[in-house]
């Protein structure tokens, strides 16, 4: 493995660079052709473009991408083809460069990257004035029960995610709002979609084990983060995907207006509220069991039931992050 300076200094010479960039996300098929076209002034060259127009074809796509040995990954879409692409690169002297084309984009929040086309573009140009470094985080890890993908051609990488691990209401809510209703709305269709399940959702019993210890508690959402935003809002001040830490948090109890008055809290005192607070626990492993068994939503996939282990792998993911982000 090179050196995280040295990868950066081979990627601003011209190194190999590979572009994927899933079209059917919510401003992928619309920004196409400007992104290519922001990319080759910002003088970034490719020697394989990979349009997506099938997700599902995601997985297997990523071995011709490592077959041509790049120096950089940039992929352009949502959180569930950014989640694909960490599973793939982690582990491997390969830079992940991302240009946010999603609906919430929390792992580009979560490595403080412009949000607006050009602004992520000149990130990536790490050679030129206003560029970004090559910096290294932390990703999780997971084992759940009934796990689809458990004991896929993948192996250990399957089990790989980058953001976020949820147990409860969520999990329904992403399975049920309408693919409409979100690229025309964007982010407000999950809440709209939530508000409507919610007088049916059932609180459930959790136990959350860290360090031999089990605590229990009624919730109608769990949540387990490596990063440091979910549904685009950031979960604590000095919350980060390059702190060695896992967040184990809910929202709420059992009563539903909780559940609706915690998220409207978590929402507007994020960005000032601190992970040493109670209402966070922080760990590097935790495994929950809930009653009744549910299902386990990773990154925006169901990938089985509870119960689920995690655990955190440090400085696994090598990613392009403007100057200012604190690479630990």
């Amino acid at each position: 493995m090179r050196s995280k300076g040295e990868l950066e200094e081979a990627i601003g010479a011209g190194g190999r660079a590979v572009l994927v960039v899933n079209s059917r996300s919510r401003r992928g098929r619309r920004l196409y052709g400007t992104a290519r076209r922001l990319l080759r002034e910002a003088g970034l060259e490719f020697v394989h473009v990979f349009p997506v127009t099938e997700p599902g074809r995601l997985r297997e796509l990523f071995a011709d991408v490592l077959a041509l040995r790049p120096d950089l990954v940039v992929v352009g879409g949502g959180d569930g083809t950014v989640a694909e692409a960490v599973g793939h690169l982690a582990h491997r002297d390969i830079a992940l460069g991302v240009l946010p084309l999603g609906t919430t984009n929390n792992f580009a929040r979560s490595l403080e990257l412009p949000l607006d086309l050009p602004g992520a573009v000149r990130t990536l140009a790490v050679a030129r004035p206003g560029g970004g470094k090559v910096a290294d985080v932390d990703v999780g890890w997971f084992a759940s029960t009934g796990d689809p993908q458990d004991g896929g051609a993948g192996g250990d990488r399957e089990h790989i995610f980058a953001n976020m691990i949820s147990i409860g209401l969520s999990v329904k809510v992403a399975g049920s709002v309408p693919h409409t209703l979100k690229r025309v709305l964007g982010r407000p269709a999950y809440a709209l979609t939530a508000a409507a399940l919610l007088p049916r959702h059932e609180a459930f019993t959790a136990r959350v084990t860290i360090g031999g210890e089990t605590r229990e508690l009624m919730t109608h959402q769990l949540n387990v983060a490596n990063g440091a935003h979910h549904s685009g809002q950031r979960i604590a001040r000095d919350a980060s995907p390059d702190d060695r830490l896992l967040a184990v948090y809910r929202l709420g109890d059992e009563r539903r207006l909780r559940l609706a008055s915690a998220t409207a809290r978590h929402v507007l005192t994020g960005p000032w509220r601190s992970l040493d607070e109670d209402a966070f626990l922080t760990t590097a492993h935790v495994e929950i069991e809930t009653d009744p068994p549910l299902r386990v939503d990773v990154d925006g996939e169901v990938r089985g039931r509870t119960p689920v282990t995690i655990r955190l792998r440090g400085n696994a993911l090598r990613v392009i992050v403007p100057q200012g982000f604190d690479d630990t």
